[in-house]
């Protein structure tokens, strides 16, 4: 968790004198700008030019760029981009907004649900991931020890209620939900719920989002039927996966969504399943990859990476066990 330094007016105008850039940047101005009010002014400005702040100056939904980097970045993952797409700019759109925005992300590991969350936050936040306001939780990191579940709780209830309080546009991210102890992630429902308020503070332009490999079973048992009966992938709707994608979820004990009141309350806006991926987008994401390390993209190089990783089912060898999780350390040894 990140603690964030606090800075006193006197420190503020401090740096204004003794910070070299800052003195040149105001050179011409009279230095009796500096006394009373004109000073008071233009540190405030200067304060939220170097230091982030949850305003206009740091953070502003880029509609059009998280549109562009979803058609242009994330691959094979038609039935995502849509709900994201709609679910993320309809809310930043709302004034007002009834409730928090509380997605769930599902699929096996290297499908992209943690790179969704990564451009979300770049399209909202202008430090992205990196953001004050951008919180990130990982459950074996976070909450390691099933005899401390009352402790996270409150931690976490502490936590939630402190940021939101600072910056009601924060954005909170759980990854390996499948790996959370059942009944931790319920301390937070009262947050995420159709209240005006609680105790003083609104958590209604607040983001959750959860990361989780459970349910992926349920996923790739549809794409496999759509494949075997000979349809298109694309063909694939939101509808026909939801539903048996919730229930799988919240039945399965090994999960932090077993039994919650998260899911029996309908709180969780969009359950969003990542599809398996294929041949073809693991070569997309190679590419991708290659651009990114600075090395002109080769599609021989790639296509004998990918050739060599592990898909199924065994004989059909369709759809790619690791994703492209694995594409980033695998293709250094290939270039």
């Amino acid at each position: 968790m990140k603690v964030r330094p606090s800075r006193s007016w006197t420190t503020v105008l401090h740096l204004i004198v003794i910070s070299g850039l800052i003195v040149e940047a105001i050179e011409p101005v009279s230095t009796s700008l500096l006394l009373g009010t004109g000073a008071a002014v233009l540190g405030r400005k200067l304060y939220h030019y170097l230091y982030e702040t949850c305003d206009e100056n740091w953070l502003k939904f880029n509609a059009t760029g998280l549109k562009h980097d979803l058609d242009k970045k994330l691959y094979g993952q038609h039935v995502a981009h849509q709900v994201i797409l709609k679910a993320v700019t309809g809310f930043m759109n709302n004034e007002n907004p009834k409730k928090p925005l509380v997605l769930s992300l599902h699929g096996w590991t290297g499908t992209g649900k943690n790179f969704v969350s990564q451009l979300i936050a770049e399209n909202i936040y202008q430090k992205g991931m990196k953001s004050n306001f951008v919180h990130l939780f990982t459950a074996t990191a976070h909450f390691p020890h099933e005899a401390h579940i009352d402790k996270y709780k409150t931690h976490l209830q502490e936590w939630i209620r402190g940021n939101v309080s600072i910056c009601p546009r924060s954005m909170f991210i759980f990854d390996e939900m499948d790996k959370m102890h059942p009944g931790l992630i319920d301390s937070i429902k009262p947050y995420l719920d159709f209240y005006d308020n609680l105790n003083g503070v609104s958590y209604r332009q607040a983001i959750f989002i959860f990361l989780s490999n459970s349910g992926g079973e349920k996923i790739v048992e549809v794409a496999l039927d759509f494949w075997k009966e000979g349809k298109e992938r694309e063909e694939i709707n939101l509808k026909d996966l939801e539903v048996a994608l919730s229930l799988s979820v919240f039945n399965n004990k090994n999960s932090g969504f077993w039994h919650t009141s998260l899911i029996d309350k309908n709180l969780v806006d969009f359950f969003v399943p990542f599809l398996p991926l294929e041949y073809k987008h693991v070569i997309q994401c190679g590419l991708a990859e290659m651009v990114s390390k600075g090395h002109a993209p080769d599609k021989e190089v790639v296509e004998t990476m990918a050739r060599d990783l592990n898909y199924f089912p065994k004989e059909e060898r369709v759809f790619s066990m690791q994703g492209c999780k694995v594409i980033p350390a695998r293709l250094d040894f290939y270039v």
